[in-house]
């Protein structure tokens, strides 16, 4: 038991330096082609946020442990939009674009409302998976030319200074990392599971979905304390929309997953937390105090919910 919490612990440690690695290169580069920060919260900081549920999704599915592969993309959306913008917005109002509320938001909506039909027959087939992926590639163009028709009228977001060589050593560096550390996560996590009786699904909506999202909470709380919203929140639907379209899309395309333990109420949860905060935008474009306390606490009952179920 020891041996396997050192795994996970080691694993995540690697997994989350592994992606600041990589985020801070892609960053750089993608300042140096004067991308907007919103779109860079949407595009680069969200799949660079994205990629340990990426690897670590993919690799349970490799392994045969689809359940934490679906638990943990489906956990982190949670915690991505109930933990994250809540407990942001409570450290600072989040104030949102109307371009987002309009355009962005609903796109997340869209991806989450497309998983739960996809998964009541058990499964994520290679089909299911393709439309997921053709999706996720509609997101990107539609964002691309979306930059190119609105210029952003937010606060450049403070990148780190590089040459291009040093940018891509990283990402290199942080891919390697989040390849290993995921692994090692994966495995650590999955033997626990065994040890407690727990099901892995479960420990892919707790733990290993909570491991998973400290890189959007760490970018969206440093972000919004220095009044770039956009990037805070751009980082939050970005990432929510490239869990479900582009790791489940991937993964699914290359390994069908079965989905066992991963319950209806799960998904559903999934897909009221991110209309919920669609309605809390219309809010004057903003995401008050009060509303980020709403969602830490309706957060905090559905884990609760879990532990109580857990065996």
């Amino acid at each position: 038991m020891m041996m396997n919490i050192i795994y996970i612990v080691f694993g995540i440690l690697m997994v989350l330096w592994g992606a600041g690695k990589l985020t801070d290169g892609a960053t750089s580069i993608a300042a140096k082609m004067k991308i907007p920060p919103m779109i860079i919260g949407l595009t680069v900081v969200a799949m660079g946020t994205s990629m340990p549920e990426f690897f670590v999704s993919f690799v349970s599915a490799l392994k045969g442990t689809s359940d934490l592969a679906v638990g943990n993309v489906v956990g982190s959306n949670i915690f991505n939009t109930m933990l994250i913008v809540g407990t942001t917005a409570l450290v600072t109002p989040m104030v949102i674009a109307k371009s987002t509320v309009k355009k962005d938001i609903p796109f997340a909506v869209l991806a989450s409302a497309m998983l739960l039909p996809m998964a009541i027959d058990g499964s994520i087939s290679r089909i299911d998976a393709a439309v997921l992926f053709a999706v996720f590639i509609a997101f990107m163009l539609y964002t691309v030319r979306s930059a190119k028709k609105e210029k952003d009228s937010g606060n450049e977001d403070e990148v780190k200074e590089m040459p291009v060589w040093r940018a891509v050593a990283f990402f290199v560096l942080g891919l390697a990392c989040l390849i290993v550390g995921s692994n090692l996560f994966v495995d650590g996590a999955t033997a626990v599971a065994s040890l407690l009786g727990v099901s892995e699904a479960v420990i892919g909506l707790t733990v290993v979905a909570g491991g998973t999202s400290l890189p959007e909470l760490a970018t969206s709380v440093v972000a919004a304390r220095k009044g770039q919203c956009a990037i805070a929140m751009g980082n939050v639907i970005g990432s929510n929309v490239f869990n479900i379209l582009m790791i489940l899309g991937i993964t699914g395309m290359i390994h069908p997953m079965s989905i066992i333990g991963i319950t209806r109420l799960d998904f559903i949860v999934m897909q009221l937390s991110i209309i919920l905060l669609w309605i809390f935008s219309f809010t004057k474009y903003t995401v008050a105090r009060w509303e980020g306390g709403l969602l830490v606490a309706l957060f905090l009952a559905y884990m609760t919910w879990l532990v109580m179920h857990a065996v």
